[in-house]
């Protein structure tokens, strides 16, 4: 087993069940990587007893309907469908391993949870997806205060302790020995000496992405060029440029989550507009399908509208520091401060407001509390930069 992050402990606690003897070779000096640099939410539903606790009932096949649409026209349907119809028993084995979560929801569009709620929402219930199946929030976040990345971690490699997985650190994995078509060991070093390993049932590559190596981001996907990573410093994708040495097909390396620095308890209620004063999708979406929409469909010149009604409703905890960048007493004002063409923005509160009176948007209607005419006209207008 190769990289001992997440991906790697389950791995290699499930080869362990199997019966099969294991190394986990970690090029750090400890277990952990990206995933315990995370969040801690991990996708589940089907009706988890969580799910349960907070009141929703939920099954593989709304689920798989929901991901379905919401991941695009390219996802890969059969390995999401395996996902959804191993999600109750995904969340049971979390749970026999100790990770824990707690019986309590989140109500309220995050990032990440303020609190140590168990259970979130994920744009379950935003349209276009509302329509599509039937809303439950399935966003299971490990107990934690802050991020609960590094609680998964801690709980999974004790796991990986107890059930005697041999760990060795410091031991970078560079070359897989390959012997008539077959892959039976591994070449590492540790410390600077030359380490073999032979596999006898295979080897398993769990080393994460590619984000912190320069040139395969400008190879394959150059859009997310100079932008910030989360991660441990060790996403240089050394794993999979390993397996295509051996001739390994690789998909969606184009593939990424956006995680634009827009405060979903803003924008949500609020408009999110182009450069020109337009919306482009529905705000209380997934935040990374906002990220996404931005990049690559808007560059990222984008700006979150608020009236100052709705900023004041936002809880502080939830604001995380975001002030405007802007104020107006009016549209048109906050039109010329941000360089909008005369009359954009206005034009889009104004349909924005026509339609959500009405309990619609235009283009694409919400389900969330926070639909309704915008633009008090008492309180000045703000802008806060995404």
């Amino acid at each position: 087993m190769v990289g001992y992050g997440c991906a790697g402990a389950a791995a290699a606690l499930e080869a362990r069940a199997s019966g099969a003897d294991v190394i986990l070779l970690e090029r750090a000096g400890g277990g952990g990587g990206s995933s315990a640099h995370s969040g801690g939410e991990i996708y589940l539903g089907g009706g988890t007893p969580i799910q349960q606790a907070c009141g929703f009932t939920d099954t593989a096949e709304d689920m798989e309907a929901y991901l379905l649409a919401a991941l695009g026209p390219h996802a890969d349907a059969g390995k999401i469908r395996a996902y959804c119809e191993g999600s109750l028993e995904h969340y049971e084995w979390l749970s026999s391993c100790g990770v824990p979560f707690k019986p309590s929801l989140w109500d309220s569009p995050s990032w990440v949870p303020p609190t140590d709620d168990g259970l979130m929402w994920l744009g379950e219930n935003a349209m276009p997806f509302a329509a599509v199946a039937k809303p439950a929030p399935r966003g299971h976040r490990v107990t934690s205060e802050g991020y609960g990345g590094k609680v998964l971690m801690k709980v999974l490699a004790e796991a990986v302790e107890r059930a005697g997985i041999r760990v060795h650190t410091d031991t970078y994995a560079g070359q897989l020995i390959l012997d008539g078509g077959t892959v039976t060991g591994v070449v590492a070093t540790h410390f600077g000496k030359t380490v073999t390993y032979r596999a006898r049932r295979g080897v398993i590559l769990t080393t994460g992405g590619f984000a912190d190596n320069a040139e395969m981001v400008a190879l394959h996907a150059p859009r997310l060029t100079g932008l910030g990573v989360t991660s441990d410093g060790g996403d240089d994708g050394h794993g999979i440029r390993m397996a295509q040495a051996l001739g390994a097909g690789t998909a969606r390396m184009s593939s990424a989550q956006v995680g634009i620095t827009l405060i979903p308890g803003l924008v949500v209620r609020g408009l999110l507009v182009n450069a020109v004063g337009q919306r482009f999708i529905n705000e209380d979406q997934y935040p990374g399908l906002l990220g996404q929409a931005a990049l690559f469909k808007q560059d990222l010149a984008v700006w979150v509208i608020l009236d100052e009604q709705a900023y004041e409703e936002v809880p502080v905890e939830e604001r995380w520091g975001v002030v405007p960048h802007y104020a107006a007493e009016t549209i048109e004002e906050l039109e010329q401060e941000v360089g909008m063409p005369e009359g954009s923005l206005a034009g889009t509160v104004h349909e924005y407001n026509r339609h959500a009176a009405a309990g619609r948007t235009r283009t694409s209607p919400r389900t969330s509390a926070g639909c309704g005419p915008w633009n008090r006209p008492s309180p000045p207008s703000m802008s806060a930069a995404a």
